[in-house]
């Protein structure tokens, strides 16, 4: 009974994110992958990058660098859980033309450079340089307001505002 009443307190937070990448904005049904189009790994955004080089969207920590650094995980501050996918089938280059400059534990700022990458060897060896934006833990999430953008700038553009609930 007492549980009911105090245990289940909600904490709401808001989460400013920003693009990670420089290009054009792409909307994540629009991403040529039911994966992220399908939104199974969660809802987000996706940007077609014009330069190599990923940058931390929002104020967290690295919880993962994938082994073929063609991806990164963080959650914000806040609470929110972000995998950034740099392109697609892009695991299948095994790390090469990636440079990662984080490791699992290290603390990043928005706009920090997460990943450099060789744009034309993705778009030569991979299916699509599109590079989504996932919130991987729906449950999370109350809220996400999208913004109207098309070009967008790593580090500056906001791409959404979301609403994180934490149970305290």
């Amino acid at each position: 009974m007492l549980k009911k009443l105090f245990g289940n307190k909600q904490e709401h937070k808001e989460v400013n994110v920003l693009t990670p990448a420089t290009g054009k904005y792409v909307d994540l049904r629009d991403v040529p992958d039911p994966t992220f189009s399908e939104k199974m790994m969660g809802d987000g955004f996706a940007v077609e990058p014009s330069e190599g080089k990923i940058v931390s969207p929002v104020q967290g920590k690295v919880v993962q660098v994938f082994p073929t650094k063609h991806a990164v995980g963080i959650k914000s501050e806040e609470g929110l859980d972000i995998l950034v996918h740099i392109g697609l089938e892009t695991v299948s280059m095994n790390g090469e033309g990636f440079t990662e400059h984080v490791k699992e534990g290290d603390k990043v700022n928005q706009g920090d450079v997460l990943i450099e990458f060789s744009l034309e060897d993705v778009k030569s060896q991979a299916k699509s340089t599109v590079t989504p934006v996932v919130f991987t833990e729906g449950d999370q999430i109350e809220n996400i307001t999208n913004k109207e953008v098309q070009d967008v700038t790593a580090g500056e553009t906001e791409m959404c505002t979301v609403t994180v609930v934490s149970k305290k």
